[in-house]
């Protein structure tokens, strides 16, 4: 399987930034231990992949 790219600029920030505060809140605990799945968001945001989107058939990227 290749992890052909499908996210998108504003995609990919946003599941960093998002993802991001989610780990953080998780580490103060002030949401527990389920904002740990923040890293999942922040890892397909590094990759530019995100394996969810292709087995939907999504693409948010304009040029692939």
């Amino acid at each position: 399987m290749t992890l052909t790219r499908n996210l998108g600029r504003f995609d990919r920030l946003a599941r960093l930034v998002l993802g991001a505060l989610l780990v953080v809140l998780a580490i103060t605990g002030t949401i527990g231990v389920w904002g740990w799945l923040g890293a999942i968001f922040v890892a397909t945001a590094f990759m530019n992949f995100c394996p969810v989107y292709r087995v939907l058939g999504l693409k948010t990227c304009q040029d692939c």
